[in-house]
């Protein structure tokens, strides 16, 4: 009975020492306790990155990434709007200069008819460095560390920090000039080749002498043997001096410079290549597309996208400094508080995986997240509407000091078909009207309602309010799926779809040729239980016209690849501006932007001669009532082929907690991690506050084991005292 008692005695032992380690401290910190006081921001992201390359990346979960490491030439500024191109690492804002097809320059306001060339010199700042790394390492006779490996030289080499030594040095034009080849680098698919050849001079001569270089070399079984790109020079690019470098474009192109603004045309230098084009770096994962190099305010120091990814300070950063001027209101607002000083001012970003948004939200209530959206689960919680119609926090979102913005995105969310497809494909009747019928079918308006909480606006085409060429009211509507009823625009019956339908040889859902079912098939990144309501109701909308849509939910790095290749045949995607432009829009049904055929933007695989013909004539031209007639007459062309349901464009909503400061929303540029911070002290204060130490359930557990061990030891008592000798 004595082991009895030193058996209950050990199981009270870890809830003593619990009890006694704990003191204040919040129990369900999920985070070290040693980064309580630190300049640290908590995020978080869904889906893991595919690309990290600047060459490849272009979505929107990975740019967050990339826009805080690599640094181009141009930037948006934080404050202003509208949105205005400032310096980055370039000196100025490069002028366009005008030639001629005899190379006589011509004067800035010259008509794009005599414009054949267009030339942007773009001087660099000096004295930018890039970040630690190994790939500029060198040894003691100057001859770089880790160029030159073997297979057992990488046998111990399995993440970056592996190797030992690491390096760095300054930026040079010679690395613009780098990457603007990488484009065209066959192995690496960037998705705006198709584009940029259409401008930059000898993009696609060069891209075609790369295949030939890359097609010997797999001809002689060296598939991955390392392409030296500086051997290879690319006419519509030359390199003045270490800081200086000029391009050379087709025609006029006014929307290049915001290209400037983007990862694309950011530096990548040519040590870096080299590092990681050895052979056996891609088979441990040590390629630019994992570990990005780059001169800008972060770095990346632990990418493990299954839980956590790590920006940390970049201690070679050329310095910048926040704005000292904005828009009306910023001031007030507090915008300017921090004007003059040196950025970035945190030091640390940590984005934690959550796949799920209710385990998201709830550490966001808890204060360990800094800022959230806000999911259709939760928006009751947090958002209230006032008399007047405008959007605030709820009163217990409002006790917690919990801030709300709201901003409309330059966004568009739409469903695509794949009009390589033999079904819903194609430019016959059949397919357009059937196109037509689910166009109209599918109801924005009730999406919006029920997934949305009314956070958006049904689109009538692919351009968003903000943007030049958007048209609202009677004249913006689609008469292919709404008709105006004197206020405002009313979806046609269903009547009307069922009657497409019949008209594309699909009577009451089945199909006139061979009496089977029309079965379409559905390409979504959504999956769980979360996204099964979102998925019910697509079927049911489909189901309205007796049409059964077969859902094929994957991860989003499949769906890119199935899309890639034309292996879906209806699809859910969105798009953001990577600049304030219609072209950056309408560019996404250009027949040369095909995915499958280029590898460009062209999701859906759409090509209309007649639209392709007026985007040729559109998209060089400064914004102009000529302009806005074309963009009308493709319009047009676009709501009668309806290759796309428009589908909505959202309305941004976002929390932030008193601690998180300098934010203000900027739907175009997202390198804006380094002018936003952190009180991480008021954050403790409040984190300790609202996660106070639970203690009942220990104290519980405790008494629970006494009971159970009390009539032992009673007992125990008991017989002692009866065996005890007189």
């Amino acid at each position: 009975m004595k082991a009895n008692i030193r058996r209950l005695l050990l199981a009270l032992l870890p809830l003593v020492l619990v009890l006694a380690g704990c003191g204040d401290s919040p129990w369900n910190n999920p985070y070290p306790a040693s980064d309580a006081a630190k300049n640290i921001l908590y995020s978080s992201f869904a889906e893991r990155p595919k690309h990290l390359d600047p060459v490849q990346s272009y979505s929107s979960n990975e740019i967050t990434f990339t826009a805080q490491i690599y640094e181009p030439p141009l930037q948006y500024h934080y404050l202003k709007r509208p949105y205005t191109l400032i310096p980055c690492v370039a000196e100025e804002v490069p002028q366009p200069r005008y030639f001629d097809a005899r190379g006589r320059q011509l004067p800035a306001d010259a008509a794009a008819r005599d414009i054949a060339y267009t030339v942007y010199e773009i001087k660099i700042k000096r004295g930018v460095k890039y970040q630690p790394h190994p790939a500029f390492a060198r040894n003691a006779n100057g001859e770089f560390s880790y160029h030159n490996l073997s297979e057992r030289d990488l046998a111990d080499k399995n993440v970056l920090t592996d190797f030992r030594d690491q390096g760095t040095r300054e930026l040079t034009a010679q690395d613009f000039e780098y990457q603007i080849k990488r484009l065209a680098h066959p192995r690496l698919h960037s998705p705006i080749l198709g584009l940029m050849t259409d401008y930059i001079v000898g993009l696609r001569e060069y891209a075609d002498q790369l295949k030939r270089v890359n097609d010997e070399l797999a001809k002689n079984g060296n598939h991955d043997a390392w392409i030296d790109l500086g051997k290879y020079p690319l006419s519509g690019v030359e390199v003045v001096d270490d800081h200086t470098y000029r391009i050379k474009l087709k025609g006029r192109y006014p929307q290049f410079l915001y290209w400037l603004a983007m990862p694309f045309f950011a530096p990548v230098p040519a040590e870096a290549d080299r590092f990681f084009g050895q052979p056996g770096m891609t088979k441990k994962n040590l390629t630019l597309d994992w570990y990005p190099v780059g001169t800008g305010p972060y770095m990346l120091t632990e990418n493990n996208p299954n839980r956590v990814m790590v920006l940390e300070r970049n201690p070679n950063f050329h310095g910048e400094t926040y704005p000292a001027e904005g828009e009306p209101g910023d001031a007030g607002a507090g915008l300017l508080a921090d004007a003059g000083k040196p950025l970035p001012f945190i030091d640390k970003v940590v984005f934690t995986l959550e796949k799920e948004g209710i385990p998201g939200w709830n550490k966001f209530l808890q204060g360990y997240y800094d800022a959230s959206g806000i999911g259709s689960d939760t928006f009751d919680q947090a958002v209230r509407f006032a008399a007047g119609g405008e959007a605030a926090v709820t009163e217990s979102m409002q006790k917690q000091g919990i801030r709300l913005s709201t901003t409309v995105a330059v966004s568009t969310y739409y469903m695509g078909f794949n009009m390589l497809d033999p079904v819903v494909g194609g430019m016959s009747e059949r397919a357009r009207k059937l196109r037509q019928a689910i166009s109209i079918a599918v109801d924005y308006e009730e999406y919006i309602s029920i997934f949305q909480n009314g956070r958006g606006i049904p689109a009538q085409s692919p351009l968003p309010p903000g943007i030049f060429g958007f048209r609202d009211g009677k004249d913006g509507i689609n008469p292919v799926v709404y008709t105006w009823d004197g206020m405002r625009p009313q979806r046609k019956p269903i009547e009307a779809a069922r009657q497409l339908l019949a008209e594309a040889g699909y009577p009451n859902g089945i199909d006139s040729k061979d009496g089977t079912p029309l079965v379409l098939y559905f390409d979504v990144t959504a999956r769980g239980a979360e996204a099964k309501s979102t998925l019910d109701w697509y079927q049911n909308q489909f189901a309205k016209i007796n049409v059964q849509l077969q859902v094929r939910p994957t991860d989003y790095n499949r769906f890119q690849d199935k899309i890639r290749k034309g292996n879906a045949q209806i699809y859910e995607w969105g798009w953001h501006a990577d600049y304030p432009d219609p072209e950056n829009f309408l560019f996404l049904l250009h027949g040369a932007q095909g995915k499958v055929k280029t590898q460009g933007e062209n999701a859906s695989n759409y090509a209309n001669p007649e639209y392709d013909r007026l985007f040729e004539q559109m998209k060089s031209m400064p914004n102009s009532t000529e302009r806005q007639a074309i963009i009308d007459r493709m319009i047009d062309v676009l709501r009668q082929d309806a290759p796309w349901l428009w589908g909505f464009h959202p309305k941004d909503y976002a929390l932030y907690h008193a601690w998180y400061s300098n934010l203000k929303p900027n739907k175009i540029a997202y390198n804006t991690l380094k002018y936003q911070r952190i009180d991480s002290a008021l954050r403790e204060q409040k984190r300790r506050e609202w996660n106070p130490p639970l203690w009942w359930p220990l104290v519980l557990g405790a008494l629970v084991l006494i009971a159970f061990a009390l009539p032992a030891v009673i007992t125990w008592r008991r017989r002692e005292r009866g065996t005890a000798q007189p």
